[in-house]
């Protein structure tokens, strides 16, 4: 899919991975709306890669709606989905102070799992009644999920759970929505120089990036966002789960 002049949605827009990738998507002709709480970054954001801004709250059905309706109004169609909305969470399943917070646990599942599978449902009906181009393509999403599915760590059973989850789901809707001619994909960063890092001590920072086989630095927002725009732009990229970790395989702790 040719990104110059198609609509994209960019959930977390507003800052990290989110923030990377609408800039990068915008960069490529195409026109983004960024899908965020957090407004005032997610404006400013908006302002600068001359797109749009919509407060959305990704566990929201009626939120969701709204936003996709607006884009589609404003667009005339919609094209493309990155959902990079998420938290994380580090808490024991046994820990000092007793087990694991249950409302914590569903709240992880909530946006990073729950949220994600709501901006897919709405985002892809919206999809499947635009044109298809001359390759039958109506849309591509894009998921957010981690290293963590695969190699979680002590303290990750929520984060771990929730993005295990992405990563089971992305197959059975690639598989389901062939037939509308729209694509689905997730990536599994690893350790990303985000906003979720950002108040570590530099001595971890490096620490952390240290144990990367290659390159041995913390992974660039733009890098997800490089990959992000090929994935679109890649109609044979379809129903896979691709890490972006630079052949880390973290460890249990």
């Amino acid at each position: 899919m040719q990104l110059a002049g198609k609509s994209v949605i960019v959930t977390g827009g507003g800052s990290g991975l989110g923030e990377a990738t609408a800039r990068v998507m915008a960069e490529a002709g195409a026109r983004v709306t960024i899908f965020d709480i957090q407004e005032e970054r997610g404006v400013k954001v908006a302002e600068e890669i001359n797109g749009q801004f919509v407060k959305v709250d990704v566990t929201d059905e009626e939120s969701v709606t709204l936003g996709v309706e607006a884009v589609v109004k404003a667009h005339t169609g919609l094209h493309g989905l990155v959902n990079c909305a998420g938290i994380g969470i580090a808490q024991k399943v046994l820990g000092k102070s007793g087990p694991h917070s249950l409302t914590t646990f569903s709240r992880v599942i909530q946006v990073n799992l729950i949220g994600t599978f709501n901006c897919i449902r709405i985002a892809s009906a919206k999809m499947a009644a635009g044109e298809p181009d001359e390759g039958g393509e109506r849309g591509v999403i894009i998921n957010t999920a981690s290293v963590a599915a695969f190699d979680g760590q002590i303290g990750q059973a929520a984060y771990s759970a929730s993005k295990g989850g992405i990563v089971g789901m992305t197959l059975p809707i690639a598989r389901e929505l062939a037939a509308y001619g729209i694509r689905v994909m997730s990536i599994a960063p690893g350790i990303f120089d985000t906003p979720m890092l950002g108040e570590l001590p530099e001595p971890v920072r490096q620490s952390l990036g240290a144990q990367v086989p290659f390159p041995s630095r913390l992974g660039q927002p733009r890098e997800y966002g490089l990959l992000a725009k090929h994935i679109a732009e890649n109609s044979m990229l379809n129903g896979e789960v691709i890490r972006l970790d630079g052949a880390i395989r973290m460890a249990p702790r």
